[in-house]
């Protein structure tokens, strides 16, 4: 820990708002959580239950979203700005000036509207895109926030307002889908109110843990889609919500960026003998990360928007994109202080894998620095999620037999310029920001797709099983947009379908009670097994590796579902959505955007 060797106290030389703008994340100013927001907009934590008697173990999570009639507004502006999270000023892109970006939240079953306007105004001028991660869209597939797939980018000096319906509870995160954008700094935490399967006193609400380069995002795309990149690129820091130190005396020779020591670490509080739900959001571009509370045990209780059968752990792993919520009870005396540390995994590529944050007890010197050892437990390195064994959801449900099972193996080739592309199913995908591809599929007869697009229509299957091997070295994160996976098996190995496996017989299926998520690391070497309810939410979701440089590369498909339905009346192209195309189309005839990657 070479960045707090010249360190004895926490006292920070940067103020918050050189960090990360006017953002009050990792500071002893953000506030706790209530149990649930009032139906005007308030926080209230003790009466009036949005959702009744609704309990997280009998009512299905994904029919029985009580109906609040309520919306919950935001309004969001993008710009450009300059902060230093780590000491290391860069310029980065901020949602109303503040790095996170502001919380949105909500309870079950109410809508959230937010006012987004493009103010990349300034050279390089760009398109942008919020992608509400985890939210299904059931039937506002429209409002995914995914430029090229279901709408055309916002231009530049323009606005688009999307609104959905919180249909699933618990921690989730919004981010850019233009490019790598989101590892520039655009994205924010999303909390949904809901059922609770555990008792918790407080609610210390999100916890951001990312990695971090000092680079801007488009000269790591740059270096990743330059013909020759050897595969990987490393980053420079792990923050946890927006902050760390970086020794300044680690950079470059000739780098003369304002770099500043002992920049600042985020700092949460406990409450003795009170139990704290902490969220955790991995909103990394590339690293898997390992979190931990020294000498406290955490006990897991929701996986992405699942909640589970609660089970204890000293290690909890995230993969990009994954959410993890923990309960901790605090059982140290007043006074006591704790490191609570996230790691990137060693099957990750990172300079400086290591990211601390401070945890105080009530009453104690919050600018000392905590004493406590880390858990002895060893990295595995294999960046896999904790066993399927482990991680049962608290809402029961089996999974029918499929319609149809389709395999997508993972690959990767240099094409003729000696890029270094991926490819899922057997394909390098790319989007056409002026052309959307669910527009396309009510402007055109089914299956006039370019084949880059990386379409797959699945038509009117109610259900299908995705097997996906993975050849090569390296994890991924794989997420699918609209849905929660099932996840049948994941593990070393090839998946035969009952053929076998490199390692022998195939695994055995889990379809009682699988685990549900919208986000599953396959490790390297190793395969995954999902299922999708395809029938029941028509649409064109991404499924892809969220890295976000596999991305770039081409590492996504576009899932079709009921392209009949999408045909019909209650799925015509909404008249904004169609402006926002014209407003794209306006600008690309006076700028030609600057897209060297997939787009996505």
């Amino acid at each position: 820990m070479g960045f707090l060797e010249s360190c004895c106290r926490l006292m920070g030389e940067l103020s918050s708002g050189a960090q990360n703008g006017k953002s009050l994340w990792g500071t002893v100013l953000a506030p706790t959580l209530p149990l649930w927001m009032m139906s005007n907009g308030g926080r209230d934590g003790y009466k009036n239950c949005p959702w009744g008697n609704q309990l997280a173990k009998s009512y299905n999570p994904y029919k029985d979203a009580p109906h609040t009639v309520v919306t919950r507004r935001y309004d969001f502006n993008i710009s450009r700005g300059v902060i230093a999270p780590d000491g290391y000023e860069k310029r980065v892109l901020l949602v109303n000036d503040q790095y996170p970006g502001p919380l949105i939240e909500a309870n079950w079953g109410d809508y959230i509207e937010v006012k987004v306007t493009n103010s990349i105004v300034d050279e390089p001028q760009e398109g942008t895109g919020i992608h509400w991660h985890g939210f299904l869209q059931t039937g506002t597939p429209w409002m995914d926030g995914v430029p090229g797939v279901t709408q055309c980018p916002i231009a530049p000096g323009k606005s688009f307002t999307y609104r959905f319906r919180a249909e699933l509870y618990g921690t989730s995160w919004y981010h850019s889908h233009y490019s790598a954008q989101y590892a520039g700094g655009l994205h924010g935490p999303i909390v949904v109110y809901g059922p609770r399967n555990v008792e918790y006193d407080v609610d210390v609400g999100p916890i951001m843990v990312n990695d971090w380069w000092h680079r801007d995002y488009f000269s790591v795309v740059k270096e990743v889609m330059t013909p020759g990149f050897a595969g990987k690129t490393y980053s420079d820091n792990n923050l946890i919500n927006g902050k760390m130190n970086f020794d300044c005396s680690t950079k470059a020779a000739g780098d003369e960026t304002r770099c500043t020591d002992n920049a600042g670490l985020s700092k949460f509080k406990f409450q003795a003998g009170k139990t704290h739900r902490l969220r955790f959001v991995n909103a990394g571009a590339e690293g898997t990360q390992r979190i931990s509370l020294d000498g406290h045990n955490m006990t897991v209780i929701s996986n992405d928007f699942v909640s589970i059968e609660p089970y204890d752990a000293r290690i909890v792993t995230l993969g990009v994109g994954q959410r993890v919520d923990v309960v901790v009870h605090a059982h140290a005396a007043p006074g006591s202080s704790f490191w609570l540390r996230a790691n990137l995994t060693s099957c990750s590529t990172a300079k400086q894998p290591l990211a601390l944050a401070a945890v105080y007890y009530d009453g104690a010197d919050e600018d000392a620095m905590p004493a406590s050892a880390p858990w002895d437990v060893p990295d595995p390195g294999t960046c896999a999620n904790d066993d399927l064994a482990l991680t049962k959801p608290y809402y029961p449900m089996a999974v029918p037999e499929p319609e149809f099972t389709h395999h997508m193996d993972i690959g990767s080739f240099r094409n003729a310029s000696d890029s270094f592309l991926w490819q899922f199913g057997g394909v390098a995908a790319s989007v056409n920001y002026n052309d959307p591809t669910l527009l396309r599929t009510r402007d055109l007869t089914h299956g006039e797709f370019r084949p880059e697009s990386n379409v797959i229509n699945y038509g009117t299957n109610s259900s299908v099983r995705i097997i996906i091997n993975n050849a090569g070295a390296g994890a991924h994160p794989i997420h699918a947009h609209g849905l929660n996976m099932y996840v049948l098996s994941a593990g070393p190995g090839n998946y035969g379908g009952g053929g076998g496996s490199r390692e022998g017989a195939a695994p055995t299926l889990d379809t009682r009670n699988p685990m549900r998520r919208d986000i599953q690391m396959v490790t390297g070497g190793g395969h995954l097994v999902v299922q999708l309810d395809s029938g029941g939410n028509p649409g064109v979701w991404p499924l892809h590796c969220h890295v976000a440089w596999h991305a770039s590369a081409g590492f996504f498909a576009q899932l079709l579902f009921r392209p009949d339905r999408l045909l019909q009346r209650p799925f015509a192209v909404p008249a904004d959505v169609r402006q926002t195309c014209r407003d794209w189309s306006a600008f690309t005839n006076q700028t030609v955007p600057d897209q060297i990657d997939s787009g996505l």
